[in-house]
């Protein structure tokens, strides 16, 4: 098997807004807002992957998400790698990677080089077996099958970096009636949809429970064209809030529902790169927590 196994049906919006309240007010995966989950269900849903499956592999740390060791190991056997241990103590951990596609790789830590790189850190002295574990799983999955860390860091290592400051495009704080207008003007809402032609309605009017005509289905070529809106939309965004309140779009939440299965995972894509790309907003209600499910690091 060469690819991560693909869902069927890509679950609506609106669905993975209700679970992602639900993730978030259970506190058992270590997410702590719905928009965190919703993130989180964006991107385990454009890999083809359930969506529910985002509490399981992934975690926010230092408002960034990040992937689980285990969950990358498991990507990456499910894509046709395989690994050997060598040695997997509390002072040393190395293994060979092989992947059939990229070759073979043999990577270790242990505590020196660990310390060396980092310090003392209290996870490392509470379970050195597992983070040097979790270290050479990520080492050695990026090495050979980048596919499968899904482009993040594990836990361990997203922990170890320096929370950063937006750096990208903004919109004028001073002006935020026009750049709403400039929000409404890039996506393509009910302007677009009364411009798509529909084909004439009849009704019998003895018959009052009659279905309606189905609506045309956009072309490969539109739907390319409203997702380059989206896509231009999201660049001039500078805050997670206004990521998501065109996620919350009726036309976005529209096109994740019947657009085709490439174009549901573009659009997914877009929301969660660009959700991830600001920090996360403070709380009023909740102390400030640096790494959120910290209780995950262990379990790698």
């Amino acid at each position: 098997m060469n690819a991560i196994a693909t869902i069927n049906t890509p679950m609506p919006l609106q669905d993975m807004q209700t679970l992602a309240v639900a993730i978030a007010k259970s506190n058992l995966f270590g997410i702590r807002t719905p928009e965190q989950a919703l993130v989180l269900m964006a991107i385990a849903q454009a890999e083809g992957r359930h969506p529910v499956e985002a509490a399981r592999d992934y975690d926010i740390i230092n408002g960034k998400p990040a992937k689980r060791a285990e969950a990358m190991l498991r990507d990456f056997i499910q894509a046709g790698g395989t690994v050997k241990w060598h040695s997997i103590t509390d002072e040393l951990a190395d293994a060979t990677f092989t992947h059939p596609q990229t070759g073979s790789v043999r990577i270790d830590w242990d505590m020196k080089r660990a310390t060396t790189a980092f310090g003392k850190k209290d996870m490392y002295a509470k379970f050195p077996r597992q983070m040097l574990r979790s270290r050479v799983v990520s080492e050695g999955v990026r090495t050979l099958w980048p596919l499968a860390t899904s482009g993040m860091y594990i836990p361990e290592e997203q922990a170890d970096i320096p929370a950063s400051q937006h750096n990208g495009p903004t919109i004028d704080a001073d002006k935020p009636s026009d750049a709403r207008q400039a929000l409404n003007d890039a996506i393509p809402l009910k302007a677009a949809a009364a411009a798509t032609p529909r084909p004439e309605r009849r009704v019998d009017p003895t018959v009052y429970d009659a279905e309606p005509a189905e609506k045309p289905q956009r072309t490969d070529e539109q739907w390319r064209a409203w997702i380059d809106k989206l896509r231009a939309a999201c660049a001039v965004l500078k805050r997670r809030q206004e990521v998501v309140e065109i996620g919350n779009k009726p036309s976005v939440g529209d096109a994740i529902a019947t657009a085709p299965d490439w174009a549901q995972r573009e659009i997914s894509a877009i929301l969660a790169e660009n959700y991830a790309r600001f920090p996360e907003e403070p709380s009023d209600d909740l102390d400030e927590v640096v790494i959120a499910g910290e209780e995950h690091l262990a379990a790698g």
